[in-house]
């Protein structure tokens, strides 16, 4: 039994943000720092974060309770549990099958946890400055 009104809870959605969140944002910093230009809602399969079109590289910044990483911050919610575990398999099925279709299209990708971006962001930053330099030669 859910604890939260239907009517609290639908607002409490709907302020998830899709776009812009703060670890998008701070990545995008980050490499605009570096000088890196990039493409933001390049439409291209998958739709992701940052792109590289001339390069062909796609990064992806994903939430771990969206994207089910895993790790300690994807848990799975205790109300509506059938609901939440077919969602989430779909979302990483998804994420599976666009990589798959923009690999065979010619693009690299890289996908950033949320979590390594909180926990690590020196080491996740240096993981995607080598994926940019490896693909950019």
């Amino acid at each position: 039994m859910d604890k939260i009104s239907p009517a609290k809870r639908s607002w409490n959605m709907s302020q998830i943000k899709s776009a812009n969140t703060k670890p998008e944002l701070f990545v995008r910093k980050y490499l605009s720092d570096k000088g890196l230009r990039y493409r933001i809602n390049y439409r291209i399969k998958g739709k992701p974060d940052i792109a590289f079109p001339k390069r062909r590289i796609a990064i992806f910044i994903h939430g771990c309770f969206w994207h089910k990483h895993g790790c300690r911050y994807s848990v799975m919610p205790k109300t509506n549990k059938t609901f939440w575990a077919d969602k989430l398999t779909a979302n990483k099925i998804r994420d599976k099958k666009n990589e798959k279709v923009l690999k065979k299209l010619g693009w690299h990708t890289l996908t950033i946890w949320e979590c390594k971006l909180n926990n690590s962001p020196e080491n996740t930053f240096k993981k995607l400055i080598r994926f940019i330099r490896h693909y950019s030669t």
